[in-house]
C-alpha cells in the first residue's frame, strides 16, 4: 500500500530498551517519511543506536519527572516542527515492533474516515509462552472489539489536527494517560476507531509476580486519576473500575474482618463470596480451562493491587507531591 512518507512520521518513545528498539525502529525506518525517537535517560547506548539508524533523536530533559505522555508530545511536536505540513503520527512503545502493513491500512483508514482522530489495531504480545504474566498480557491486548471505540491504548495512528486541536496528551499523567486524551477528543466531536488486524508485536518481558503486582499497581493508579479527571457524567471515565475494585480490594474484605472480630466468627464465612466470584470470571471466559483459570485469579487478586494503586494516588493528591512512573520492567 502507497503510505505517502511525507504525510506522516512514526514517533517512537522508551529507556534501555536494547535489541527491542532495534526491532522497533527497523519496522518503521524504511516505510515512514520521518522517525522520532525520544529516549528518556538511556544508558545502553540507545540513543546512538538510534541515531546510527536514521531516527532523529530528541533526549528528554530528565530533571523533570519522566511521564510516556510527556515524551509523545515531545516527539509529535518534534515532529511537526520538521514537517509543518504532518497529518499523521504513529506513536510506538520502544518495547514493540510495527506489523508489516500496518501502516498503509491505517493512513488508507484515516483518509477514508475524516470524523476519526486515532486509529488502533491489535497488540499482540510476542512471547506469550515465556510466562502466565505475558500470556494474561496477550489476552488483555486482543480483548476489545473491533469498531467504534472509546480508547486506544500506547501504539496508535493519530490524525495530527486532532492532536493540536485537544493540546495532545495530559504531560502530568503517569498512566491512563491514552483513555484520558481519548476522552478529550471525542469531546471534541472526533471518533475512535479499533481494526480487526495486527498493529504491533509487544514484549512485556514479565516473569516475575512483582512485575505484575507493579504493573496493576499503576492500572489502579490510572483509575483512581481518570475518575478524578472525568469522573463526572455523562462520560464516568473509570467510575466502574475504580469502584469494582474498592470494593473486591477493601471494603468487602475490611468489613468482613470487622464483623467477625467484633460480632461472630461465623462472618469470616462471607468470604467465601471470592471461590464464588472466581467461579463467575472463569465461567464467562473462553479458550483453554487452564488459561481461564489463571485469568480468573488474577482478576480477583489485581483488584488489591488496583486498590494499592488508587491509595498511591490519593496519598499523593493530598499531599501535593509529583507523581512519579510506575516501573515494572
Amino acid at each position: 500500500m502507497e503510505t505517502r512518507p511525507e504525510a506522516m512520521a512514526v514517533v517512537a518513545i522508551g529507556r534501555n530498551e536494547g535489541e527491542r528498539l532495534r526491532a522497533c525502529l527497523a519496522s518503521v525506518i524504511d516505510a515512514a517519511g520521518l522517525v522520532v525517537y525520544v529516549d528518556s535517560g538511556s544508558t545502553d547506548g540507545s540513543v546512538a543506536m538510534a541515531r546510527g539508524m536514521g531516527a532523529d533523536v530528541v533526549e528528554l530533559d530528565m530533571s523533570v519527572p519522566f511521564t510516556a505522555a510527556r515524551a509523545r508530545n515531545v516527539g509529535w511536536r518534534r515532529a511537526v516542527e520538521l514537517r509543518p505540513a504532518l497529518q499523521f503520527v504513529q506513536f510506538v512503545d520502544g518495547d514493540c515492533a510495527v506489523a508489516s502493513g500496518w501502516l498503509g491500512q491505517s493512513l488508507d483508514f484515516l483518509r477514508s474516515r475524516p470524523d476519526v482522530a486515532a486509529v488502533c489495531g491489535r497488540r499482540r504480545e510476542r512471547h506469550p509462552e515465556r510466562s502466565i504474566y505475558n500470556r494474561l498480557c496477550d489476552l488483555e491486548w486482543s480483548a476489545p472489539p473491533a469498531g467504534e471505540s472509546r480508547a486506544c491504548g500506547g501504539d496508535v495512528m493519530m490524525r495530527v489536527p486532532a492532536l493540536q486541536a485537544v493540546g495532545g496528551y495530559r504531560d502530568s499523567l503517569i498512566a491512563g494517560e491514552e483513555p484520558e486524551l481519548c476522552v478529550r477528543l471525542r469531546a471534541a466531536g472526533w471518533r475512535i476507531w479499533r481494526l480487526d488486524t495486527d498493529m504491533t508485536w509487544h514484549d512485556a518481558a514479565m516473569t516475575r509476580l512483582s512485575q505484575w503486582w507493579k504493573r496493576t499497581v499503576r492500572t489502579g493508579f490510572a483509575y483512581a486519576e481518570g475518575a478524578h479527571l472525568h469522573g463526572a457524567a455523562p462520560e464516568r471515565h473509570c467510575v466502574r473500575q475504580a469502584r469494582s475494585a474498592w470494593l473486591w480490594g477493601l471494603a468487602l474484605p475490611a468489613t468482613v474482618v470487622v464483623l467477625a472480630l467484633a460480632w461472630s466468627p461465623v462472618w469470616w464465612s462471607a468470604l467465601a463470596v471470592y471461590p464464588l466470584q472466581w467461579g463467575r470470571l472463569y465461567g464467562s471466559a473462553r479458550g483453554e480451562p487452564g488459561l481461564r483459570a489463571w485469568r480468573a485469579l488474577f482478576l480477583l487478586l489485581g483488584k488489591f493491587a488496583e486498590v494499592a494503586g488508587q491509595l498511591r494516588y490519593l496519598r499523593l493528591r493530598w499531599s501535593g507531591r509529583q507523581a512519579h512512573l510506575i516501573e515494572y520492567k
